[in-house]
């Protein structure tokens, strides 16, 4: 699907590392954590390139030696350690804010549509003042199916009435992309997101990548008729 000009009334975002800014308080809960099981932290950069993985991929990154059950096993502590520092460094992408209250000027409705689970996406959207704002908010545990099935996609463009043919979505990993395309929708790869050394946007088949969020709001403004 080509983005033409004004032929998008929905824009759709993923959240962490799309929407938002989450590796600060993400990384820190691991590196926290591996000084508590006896492990030298991960570099920074290595854990914030793995955040779009959720706490499963972090967790590979950071306790490599055990085994997919071992590991499994510490999801649970990480997701009580991570929320209780939920919102302490996360902050929304710079210029990302800005497009949003253009959005929301003009009566273009955006949502949310990640794969992180229920409660921890709603109260860091509702620390960050998002929540409220947004027209939908679809999490990870919301259905029995999550990206990359198009089924919470789905669910989001019939929550705001809008067909998927009109709608937008943007993500940082290949499974947004794939996603949004088994649902219909036009697609934007954000390429400042938390993207691994060994993965290439270029090869994840979006309509259009962003470079960052500057050159994201070009594309949406024409997308949806706003002026910049």
């Amino acid at each position: 699907m080509q983005i033409q000009d004004n032929a998008f009334d929905l824009v759709l975002f993923d959240l962490d590392g799309t929407l938002v800014d989450t590796a600060p308080d993400m990384v820190a809960t691991l590196q926290e954590m591996q000084g508590d099981h006896g492990y030298d932290p991960v570099a920074y950069e290595l854990g914030r390139s793995n955040v779009s993985n959720g706490a499963m991929g972090l967790l590979r990154i950071g306790f490599p030696d055990l085994d997919e059950d071992e590991r499994a096993s510490l999801v649970g502590e990480y997701v009580e350690r991570y929320a209780d520092r939920l919102c302490e460094l996360t902050t929304v992408f710079a210029g990302i804010d800005t497009l949003l209250d253009h959005l929301d000027d003009v009566g273009c409705p955006w949502g949310v549509v990640t794969n992180k689970p229920e409660r921890l996406t709603n109260p860091l959207l509702e620390q960050l003042g998002l929540f409220h704002r947004s027209v939908c908010t679809i999490s990870g545990d919301t259905l029995s199916v999550r990206k990359p099935e198009p089924g919470p996609l789905l669910l989001g463009c019939d929550i705001a009435g809008v067909d998927a043919g009109r709608s937008i979505y943007i993500g940082d990993a290949e499974r947004d992309i794939q996603a949004g395309l088994r649902a219909g929708a036009a697609t934007i790869a954000a390429a400042y997101g938390y993207i691994t050394e060994d993965d290439d946007p270029r090869e994840w088949g979006a309509d259009i990548i962003a470079i960052d969020t500057e050159e994201l709001a070009q594309i949406v403004f024409k997308a949806v008729n706003l002026e910049s």
